[in-house]
């Protein structure tokens, strides 16, 4: 079992594994660069090896990076889509070089002009971005979303479209989350809805391209559309819905990963992870 958090790299990128180590986890996301800029900073040499070995001290463990917020491959504005498919680009080309499998990211916004528009735009500028980044094995892995305004990706169809559109279907999977899927409809709760939501999963996507979680909880009701992350069964989801999923067998190898709040000490982290390992643990 995977189970880990979304680590700073406040330091340096290395500084990652400390904070992983510290709270146990064997699963790790982060951002590779300062995600609130465009400009992004060169890696050198010496980044790769210290986050090389780094990563060889911490174990033989999972780990995914998260692109930059502002990146918006389905906008309807020129600059915007240009800076975003350099900016997209550079992303792939960096976690390549840090030998990181997986890019998680939100499948942009429409801003108005519609949802099959965006998704069109979406999947083009999504296959320019790889074909500039001139990276061979990277996954970009679609982050389900909770449906906020023109955001996409809120439905299994909306991301099963974007993939079908794809030039590079084989580069492409999904990153499930539990907090923003819960909010766009689709409830774990039970084990009659938790059944439907990933038989839905598997028909409409396949479950063969769900290759990473991230596990939150949520402050809002069911379907709000709003996206609050909430500590694990502090929120609507509750420890019910946690408990079908980490008891799952078929998802036991996915690499699972926390986005809940957290102080420095990260022992809102610790507190998590514990959470989780004893929902996994049979009756």
């Amino acid at each position: 079992m995977y189970l880990g958090a979304h680590m700073s790299i406040a330091g340096g990128l290395y500084m990652a594994f400390d904070r992983i180590g510290a709270v146990g986890g064997t699963a790790l996301q982060i951002f590779t660069r300062n995600q609130r800029q465009w400009k992004i900073p060169p890696l050198s040499g010496y980044d790769i090896d210290l986050f090389a070995e780094a990563w060889s001290r911490w174990g033989d463990y999972p780990i995914s990076a998260h692109d930059s917020y502002l990146i918006n491959l389905a906008s309807n504005k020129s600059e915007q889509v240009e800076r975003s498919i350099l900016a997209f680009s550079e992303e792939l080309r960096r976690i390549e070089a840090l030998s990181i499998p997986w890019l998680v990211t939100h499948p942009g916004s429409h801003l108005g002009t519609g949802v099959e528009a965006g998704i069109e735009r979406y999947a083009a500028n999504l296959d320019r971005a790889i074909e500039q980044s001139g990276t061979a094995s990277a996954t970009v892995l679609l982050e389900t979303t909770a449906g906020q305004g023109t955001n996409l990706g809120a439905t299994f169809e909306e991301l099963a479209e974007i993939i079908r559109l794809s030039k590079y279907p084989d580069r492409l999977g999904v990153c499930y989350d539990t907090c923003h899927t819960f909010a766009a409809g689709y409830d774990i709760r039970t084990p009659e809805t938790y059944g439907a939501t990933f038989d839905a999963f598997d028909r409409i996507i396949g479950l063969d391209r769900l290759q990473f979680f991230h596990v939150n909880d949520t402050k809002n009701e069911f379907d709000s559309h709003k996206d609050r992350h909430e500590h694990i069964g502090k929120g609507t989801i509750g420890l019910d819905g946690f408990r079908l999923l980490m008891q799952d067998q078929q998802f036991a190898a996915v690499p699972k990963t926390l986005e809940t709040p957290k102080d420095a000490d990260l022992q809102d982290d610790v507190q998590n992870l514990r959470t989780l390992r004893e929902l996994a643990e049979k009756a």
